[in-house]
């Protein structure tokens, strides 16, 4: 059975991976992901110098999944580009993830990491969960600036990490810009941002940022997630990869992403929860669907959801 797939013209050796955000952000994280079942490496959304994150609480898990406001805790740019060097040569892609809080720290990330080691640059245009700081990818202009000034900067291929979109006329719109521009991936979704989880019995929320609101995560989001998969995919018509993210926690959600078109899929709160087993799992739970139902890879299904 081959699970093996490609994005933005990078091999991987299997369909799943992790997703940037838990378990990622030192090189001792990293090795147990370049260790694990996971497809590909990827490595934390960096920014321009490291940053402590939120204060604590920041993150609860939930009945069906979490609530997290991180606030992009990382060691700086400069940290993964050397761990990209370290990372190289396992059999597995390394993905570098950059959050920049101006256009000249997108400018800078991005030409740091196409001199480096790693094979993807997905540039996160979705974090929510940053005070002042609204998802880049909310205003088109805005993003328009960054792909104007990133998309040219080096031949390695470079990706958007997205937000959840629920129009077909924002569907519309960054797809538009996707196709006007050298994209070679998208990552959708990041966490649906603002939500708020209350505990009763404190009549508290569950986190402290924002004043409780933070990024909703796991099984709650999976539909959502699998809607815009499903936009873009049909949109772009296999000229540009996907990455799905958003409540993959077994096989069958696997199955999902790639029947509504994702070319690999990451995962994020099953990684926190689980572990580095959870990669091997979900594969293997994936390739057993596959055999029953008659399909000898990936490809077979990618994309071919039936109408009702």
């Amino acid at each position: 059975m081959a699970l093996n797939t490609s994005v933005a013209g990078v091999a991987l050796g299997g369909y799943v991976c992790n997703a940037s955000g838990p378990r990622d952000a030192t090189l001792e994280e990293l090795e147990v992901i370049a260790n694990s079942g996971s497809s590909a490496i990827v490595m934390k959304s960096c920014t321009r110098e490291p940053r402590e994150g939120n204060e604590e609480p920041r993150y609860s898990r939930l009945a069906f999944g979490a609530i997290q406001s991180m606030g992009l805790p990382n060691l700086g740019f400069k940290a993964y580009v050397g761990f990209a060097s370290q990372l190289a040569g396992r059999g597995k892609p390394v993905v570098a993830s950059v959050a920049g809080l101006s256009l000249e720290d997108f400018v800078l990330m991005v030409g740091a990491f196409q001199d480096s080691a790693v094979d993807l640059i997905e540039v996160n245009l979705s974090c929510p969960n940053l005070a002042g700081k609204p998802p880049v990818a909310y205003d088109f202009s805005r993003t328009a600036e960054v792909l104007d000034a990133v998309c040219g900067l080096g031949s390695k291929p470079v990706g958007l990490k997205l937000p959840p979109y629920y129009d077909f006329v924002h569907h519309d719109a960054a797809c538009g810009l996707i196709a006007s521009h050298r994209v070679g991936f998208v990552t959708c979704i990041n966490s649906i941002g603002n939500a708020l989880a209350i505990n009763p019995e404190t009549e508290a929320p569950v986190i402290r940022p924002k004043g409780g609101f933070g990024g909703l995560c796991g099984d709650y989001i999976k539909p959502v997630a699998l809607a815009n998969v499903r936009a873009f995919f049909e949109r772009l018509a296999g000229k540009v990869s996907i990455f799905g993210v958003g409540g993959v926690k077994s096989g069958s959600d696997a199955f999902e992403f790639l029947l509504a078109g994702a070319d690999a899929v990451q995962v994020a709160t099953a990684f926190e929860n689980e572990g580095p087993a959870c990669f091997g799992r979900i594969a293997s739970e994936l390739e057993l669907i596959l055999q029953r139902k008659g399909y000898s890879s990936v490809d077979g299904v990618k994309g071919r959801l039936k109408r009702v």
